[in-house]
């Protein structure tokens, strides 16, 4: 019964263990170099302009929201947020 335990709380982390060992051994390519980053490609093949176009949207967003609210009457301080 004792065995029993000892492999119950064992087994977690030499699992853990294994589980690293394997996936540094399959990251492991032979030789292979990783692929060089250029500057117009970002992290996970995104492009710059894919990025900047999305920034740009979400600024025109973020500038008519603010001119809405600066439309509107002022609200009570504890209501506004900074």
């Amino acid at each position: 019964m004792d065995a029993f335990y000892l492999l119950a709380v064992l087994a977690c982390p030499v699992g853990m263990g294994l589980m690293m060992w394997f996936m540094m051994k399959g990251n492991r390519q032979q030789g292979a170099a990783p692929p060089p980053q250029n500057k117009t490609t970002g992290y996970a093949g995104f492009g710059q302009d894919s990025r900047q176009r999305e920034l740009d949207a979400l600024r025109e967003e973020v500038a008519g929201l603010r001119a809405k609210v600066d439309g509107r009457p002022e609200a009570p301080a504890q209501e506004r947020t900074p």
